[in-house]
C-alpha cells in the first residue's frame, strides 16, 4: 500500500490532469464534493493533515465536513485516523452504472469488439479535460494498466480522449486548453497545447486515434469518437494492449472494425436515446 505522501501526490497528478480534485468556490456542496474527489481518487486512506494540505480549506471547517460525510456514509474513517471511500459511494456507484443507458447500449458492441481482437475494449466519456471509463472488457491475456471502470485519465494523452477532442467544437477546445497541465507521463507524452492540436486536426481528418505509449509506457491503443448529435455527449471506444503485442501495422488495421463498433453505438444511440415524441 502506498504511503500517505504517495496517495497526496497522486491527488496533485489528478487534479493536474483535469478533475476536480481542486478548490472550487461553489458553496458547501462543492467544498464536499472537492473533498470526495481527494479521497476517492487517492492510491490509499488520506490523514486529516494530508487533506488539509490539499483541500486549502479552513481546519475547522474541513473537519465539520469530513465529519458530515463519514455520518453520511459517503466516507469512512478507520482505527488508524484515516479517510477512505464510504460504502454509500459504491451503492450510488453500482447503481448509476446498472443503470446508465449508454453503457447498455454500447455493451454488446463492446463485446463483439472483444471477440474479433481479444484485446482489451474500453468505453469512455468526456468530462471536462478526463476521460471517464464507463465500461471495460478485459483481454484474453490481461496486462495491469490504469485504467478502471470509474478512473479518470487526461484527454491529451489517451486514445479515446484525443478522439473525444476531435470532435469537440472549436470554441470549446479553446475553453478546455489553458487548463490543461501537460504532464509527461512517457516520453511520447503531449507536452505542448500545439502538438496536440495538430494531431487533433490529424485524428479528425482521419476517424481515429492512436495512444503511442503516452500515457503508460508499454501500453498502446486505437480509438475512435462516439457523439451525441448536438455535441452534449462525446466520448470514444478503443482497443488497448500491451506494445509487444499491438504493433502500430496492426493497431492500424484494427482502425476499421473500432470506427465500425463506434458508428454502430452511435446509430443506436440515435434510435434508442433520440428525442421522445
Amino acid at each position: 500500500m502506498s504511503s500517505s505522501g504517495d496517495s497526496m501526490a497522486q491527488a496533485d497528478d489528478k487534479g493536474a490532469s483535469g478533475d476536480t480534485s481542486v478548490p472550487r468556490d461553489t458553496g458547501t456542496l462543492g467544498k464536499l464534493m472537492v473533498l470526495l474527489d481527494l479521497v476517492t481518487h487517492a492510491d490509499a486512506p488520506l490523514r486529516f493533515t494530508d487533506i488539509l494540505a490539499l483541500a486549502n480549506q479552513p481546519r475547522g471547517t474541513l473537519h465539520r465536513q469530513l465529519g458530515h460525510l463519514v455520518e453520511e456514509g459517503l466516507l469512512e474513517f478507520d482505527a488508524e485516523g484515516r479517510y477512505a471511500p464510504g460504502l454509500r459511494l459504491l451503492d450510488f456507484a453500482s447503481r448509476s452504472w446498472a443503470r446508465n443507458e449508454f453503457r447498455l447500449i454500447a455493451a454488446p458492441h463492446l463485446a463483439a469488439l472483444h471477440r474479433e481482437t481479444g484485446e482489451t475494449v474500453h468505453l469512455g466519456v468526456l468530462r471536462g479535460s478526463s476521460i471517464i471509463y464507463l465500461d471495460k472488457v478485459e483481454g484474453h491475456q490481461p496486462v495491469r494498466m490504469y485504467s478502471q471502470i470509474g478512473n479518470a485519465s487526461p484527454c491529451y494523452c489517451t486514445g479515446v480522449g484525443k478522439a473525444a477532442l476531435s470532435v469537440l467544437p472549436l470554441d470549446k477546445i479553446g475553453e478546455l486548453l489553458p487548463g490543461l497541465h501537460f504532464n509527461r507521463f512517457t516520453s511520447a507524452t503531449h507536452v505542448s497545447a500545439e502538438s496536440l492540436l495538430a494531431e487533433i486536426g490529424e485524428i479528425a481528418a482521419t476517424g481515429y486515434a492512436f495512444d503511442r505509449e503516452e500515457h503508460e509506457a508499454g501500453i498502446r491503443c486505437v480509438a475512435a469518437p462516439i457523439w451525441s448529435d448536438d455535441r452534449s455527449f462525446i466520448g470514444g471506444v478503443s482497443v488497448t494492449g500491451p506494445a509487444y503485442r499491438l504493433s502500430m501495422e496492426l493497431l492500424q488495421e484494427w482502425a476499421v472494425p473500432v470506427q465500425m463498433t463506434a458508428r454502430k453505438i452511435m446509430d443506436e444511440m440515435r434510435i434508442r436515446l433520440g428525442p421522445r415524441r
